[in-house]
This record gives structure tokens, C-alpha cells and sequence, in this order.
């Protein structure tokens, strides 16, 4: 399989590159040019793609030929750099390709999702923040989404809880919707992440889903698994 990583240079993606390099893919990494001495430890191994994530001509070349591609959807500043980021992918991949994107809980797929104050509150306050000073715009990344959402693409989109750094705990367990008590603990390996990423590549099952993912080694996916007595889709990663 050959697969792109988009925002490669980034914690998340050096862990995704790393991931698929173990399973024997072929990778192209794009990343910004001031952003490659980070992948120094690969250079040797990967292809890169050096130049922003929203820069249509370089994705269309990053993403030519590729099985595959990992995206890491940043809204940095107010440009809609998500947004540029996701619609160059839905453009210029191949026919069929398999487009895994990353982003946070915050984003939901049908209104179902159900949040709690404390996550309101933050996405609230750090959005405007982030927004006032020119950091950053939330909704950039939920209306990248909403395109990988209504297109005819072969899609997921992964939704992590908040993300810590450490040794690999495992695949982590998803559901459907944020407020099921299995994922109630919020917390994931980046890891771990990064890898639910590479393994959805070959999951058909993820096909057109928006999984919200936590740790298998949370409470709160222990106590799930404790209680239930068989196997269900929610934990049928783990």
C-alpha cells in the first residue's frame, strides 16, 4: 500500500508514519518546509513532500498514486486552512482511495452527540480566543469536515478525546456518538491514536462513520468491557 500523510512533520503524524512504515507501506509525507528537519529520522524511508497542507498543486502531486491517505486536519489561523486542506484531498485523491481524517470530539456528523459543559465551555472560550487572536478558527476544521461528510469519497473521520503522550495502551475502542458511557473517561494515547488512523485504512467497516475513539485501557472502556458479556460494534476494534 502507498500511503500519504498529511501534516507528517506534526506529533500525531510522525506516530502515524512510524505506523505505517511498520506494516511495510510505501509513504509520502507532506509537511511545511520549515517543519522537515523533524522527519529527519525517516528521510531515509519516506518521501517528502515539502509545503503547506492547503496548497492545492502540492497535494495533487503528494496524493498521486497513493491507496491511502492520512490527513491531519489543522485549522490553523483564520484562512480556512482545514478547509483548503480536506477539499484538496476530496479533489485530487484517487478514485477510491481510502481518506482517514483526524480531528476532535467536538465535531459531530448528524446532532446526536451530546457534550458536556465543560466541553462546550472550552471549545466556547479557546474558539474565540483562538479566533480573536488570529491563532486559530474551530470552525474551519467543522466545515473542513462537513465536505469530507457530503462527499462520495471512501472517508472516516476520527474523532479523538483529549490526547496524552506515553507508551502505546493499545488500539483504542470507539462509538458512534460523544456522551456514550464508553468513552466517557476522554483520554487517549497520541500513539494510539495514530494508530486507530493507519488501521482504519484497511477497516471497511469505518467506511462513511465519524468514530469517536478513547483509550482501551480507560476506566471508562474497562468498565464497559466488564459489563458486557459479548462483543459489540462499539468495541469490536479493541
Amino acid at each position: 500500500m502507498k500511503v500519504c500523510i498529511i501534516g507528517a512533520s506534526g506529533k500525531l503524524g510522525r506516530y502515524m508514519v512510524g505506523h505505517a512504515l511498520d506494516r511495510g507501506y510505501e509513504v509520502v509525507g507532506v509537511c511545511r518546509e520549515q517543519s522537515v528537519r523533524k522527519l529527519d529520522r525517516f528521510k531515509d524511508q519516506i518521501v517528502i513532500v515539502p509545503g503547506h497542507t492547503n496548497d492545492r498543486d502540492i497535494i495533487q502531486r503528494a496524493v498521486a498514486g497513493c491507496d491511502g491517505v492520512l490527513v491531519v486536519l489543522v485549522p490553523w489561523g483564520v484562512q480556512q486552512y482545514a478547509t483548503g486542506t480536506a477539499q484538496a484531498v476530496l479533489d485530487f485523491a484517487e478514485p477510491g482511495a481510502r481518506l482517514v481524517f483526524s480531528c476532535g470530539w467536538h465535531i459531530t456528523r448528524d446532532g446526536k452527540d451530546v457534550y458536556s459543559w465543560k466541553l462546550r465551555a472550552f471549545v466556547k472560550v479557546f474558539g474565540g480566543l483562538a479566533r480573536l487572536a488570529r491563532f486559530a478558527d474551530v470552525d474551519d476544521q467543522v466545515e473542513a469536515c462537513r465536505r469530507v461528510f457530503g462527499s462520495d469519497t471512501r472517508w472516516t473521520v476520527v474523532r479523538g478525546s483529549d490526547l496524552e503522550e506515553g507508551p502505546s495502551e493499545g488500539l483504542p475502542v470507539w462509538c458512534e456518538h460523544v456522551g456514550d458511557p464508553l468513552i466517557e473517561s476522554n483520554r487517549t494515547r497520541r500513539i494510539d491514536f495514530a494508530l486507530f488512523m493507519v488501521e482504519a485504512l484497511t477497516d471497511d467497516a469505518l467506511i462513511h462513520k465519524a468514530p469517536a475513539i478513547v483509550s482501551c485501557r480507560a476506566p471508562s472502556a474497562l468498565a464497559y468491557a466488564a459489563a458486557t458479556a459479548a462483543p459489540s460494534g462499539k468495541d469490536a476494534l479493541s
